[in-house]
């Protein structure tokens, strides 16, 4: 049960990128509006389920959130300079293996020659397959919503992204909070986060509003990425909630009309069944 759990944000974090695509809006407007989403996501799981909240679990959760949209806004700058069959595959691979080695490491989830071999094979696999489904070829540029590929800027943005997205994973896995308990002060702390980055920026608009339903998407994964780690590690859960690239990359060449060459589709396929690979033998980890 806790792999059909670790899949569940595959499919909800691998849309998002699709949906702020099609909902439009700059970087900055998708991050506030997805914030609002995820709020109002948390505070109908919080009235649901009643959980005990104290002091602790409100200064842990707006320190996640606060990082989060760090992570957040740099991973849509990312998207909007590479594109998103370009720019999600590198943050993925960038996050995976922060949050693998943080993981194994730090939280001694590997404990045997066992755990380092198949885990540090699966990272290759994903990780190779995040780099293939981001390659180019050099004959032809891909296109991104600003029209042109800016490579140093996106790259930088992702790098932000990173450090954000990591520091949002493992605090709270160094804290061991109850999930249903920690998402609604977690999802202030995104709200004030993606508050100070529109700051002056951004007029809430009608582009703010739709966002917010990739904020209901992110909600979902966000749920059941906290409830995989704490049930089979942040190594493992968290690897697998990355498989969503499959989803992001073929999605924005599909539906949102991100151009590849003949060669580039190959290494896009190769590197998805690569991905697969990966996922696949994250769940023999825990499985066996």
């Amino acid at each position: 049960m806790s792999i059909v759990f670790a899949l569940i944000p595959m499919f909800a974090w691998g849309s998002i990128g699709l949906v702020s695509g099609k909902l439009g809006g700059d970087a900055n407007q998708q991050t506030l509006g997805m914030t609002i989403g995820a709020f109002l996501f948390s505070l109908i799981v919080f009235f649901v389920t009643m959980p005990t909240i104290d002091g602790w679990i409100v200064v842990i959760g707006l320190l996640s959130g606060l990082c989060w949209s760090v992570g957040q806004n740099g991973q849509f700058h990312g998207m909007k300079y590479l594109g998103v069959s370009v720019g999600l595959p590198l943050s993925t691979g960038m996050q995976l293996i922060l949050n693998t080695i943080a993981g194994a490491l730090f939280f001694g989830e590997w404990t045997q020659s066992r755990d380092y071999l198949l885990g540090i094979t699966a990272l290759i696999l994903l990780v190779t397959g995040a780099y293939l489904t981001a390659r180019q070829d050099g004959e032809q540029m891909p296109e991104t919503e600003n029209k042109m590929l800016d490579f140093p800027r996106g790259f930088r943005s992702l790098i932000s992204s990173t450090i954000g997205y990591g520091a949002y994973t493992i605090i709270i896995t160094w804290a061991g909070i109850d999930p249903l308990a920690i998402i609604l002060p977690q999802s202030i702390g995104m709200l004030i986060g993606a508050s100070f980055f529109a700051l002056r920026k951004t007029k809430v608009n009608r582009a703010v509003w739709k966002n917010t339903l990739s904020g209901l998407l992110w909600g979902i994964g966000n749920v059941c990425m906290l409830i995989t780690v704490q049930q089979i590690g942040l190594a493992v859960g968290f690897s697998l909630s990355q498989m969503g690239i499959i989803i992001s990359t073929l999605g924005g060449i599909f539906l949102l009309g991100e151009k590849k060459t003949k060669k580039e589709f190959k290494y896009v396929v190769f590197g998805c069944l690569l991905v697969i690979f990966g996922g696949i033998l994250l769940g023999y980890m825990k499985a066996a």
